[in-house]
């Protein structure tokens, strides 16, 4: 049986396949998850742009933060660690960053090329635990695809 995130995952390759900008593509991807995906209120995707340091990049939702340094909050736990979290409620994360208050749970999967953090994606919704381990790793699959992107010029 074919999942949700399995169809956005080759939805995501058909979309990125010929283009070789990376903000482009991600900036697609991000569209396609905030539109298929349900009960969400922000996709996005944080950028590598200064040692230790997570930069906005293309999203889709409600303004966010610009910054978030490694090891804070759940973006930057992510990048410091290379590891997937899943949150169920981020109000019980220990340095919780609230760029959108309404936000109640989150996955963020890094996005690790040759040995470093150049980006993570993060999917937020209002509802608490609103993600199952198979919705994280769904999340992180696409996480993993990102990775072949052309990330030449972006600090990978």
């Amino acid at each position: 049986m074919v999942t949700l995130l399995d169809d956005m995952l080759k939805q995501a390759k058909a979309l990125t396949e010929d283009e070789p900008d990376v903000i482009a593509n991600l900036a697609n991807i991000s569209a396609l998850i905030y539109e298929q995906m349900p009960r969400l209120n922000w996709v996005g995707f944080y950028l590598t742009r200064e040692p230790e340091m997570l930069v906005l990049g293309p999203f889709q939702g409600r303004v966010a933060c610009v910054r978030i340094p490694f090891g804070q909050g759940v973006c930057g736990t992510a990048a410091a660690t290379q590891k997937l979290q899943r949150v169920a409620d981020v109000n019980q994360f220990a340095g919780h960053i609230a760029c959108d208050s309404a936000s109640n749970s989150e996955v963020v999967a890094p996005i690790v090329v040759n040995g470093k953090t150049v980006a993570v994606l993060d999917v937020d919704s209002p509802e608490l635990d609103r993600f199952s381990e198979q919705d994280a790793q769904g999340l992180a699959a696409i996480a993993e695809y990102c990775q072949q992107l052309n990330w030449a010029g972006q600090g990978a």
